[in-house]
């Protein structure tokens, strides 16, 4: 069973940083995307940040230079460091993994960003 198991969401204020965590398990990790995806509202699912099996990087436009993701195969886990959040940040954030026609989601976690 694939399991995507999100942490780390929460309330911050503007200008300050959270990490996400995502840990995987029922996958081979190592050869999948992992990805980072947002959801506010009213508003479609869009692109963060994903790194691909060979730590290729692509990041939404909205979030370059501010959010970097890492991973480590090792811990089977993805990992988005957010920094100068503002508040239009504030979405759910869902971990997600793909590999050809394979794809999984985790249950999302809440970031606040608000004073």
């Amino acid at each position: 069973q694939v399991q995507l198991v999100e942490s780390g969401g929460g309330l911050v204020q503007p200008g300050g940083s959270l990490r996400l965590s995502c840990a995987a398990s029922g996958i081979i990790f190592s050869v999948y995307t992992m990805g980072w995806y947002r959801q506010a509202p009213g508003k479609q699912r869009e692109l963060v940040a994903r790194i691909s099996s060979f730590h290729t990087t692509t990041y939404g436009d909205s979030v370059k230079g501010r959010f970097a993701i890492s991973r480590d195969n090792g811990k089977n886990t993805v990992y988005l460091q957010m920094n100068s959040l503002k508040p239009e940040d504030t979405s759910v954030y869902y971990c997600n993994a793909v590999r050809g026609s394979l794809e999984y989601w985790g249950q999302g976690t809440q970031v606040t960003v608000s004073s």
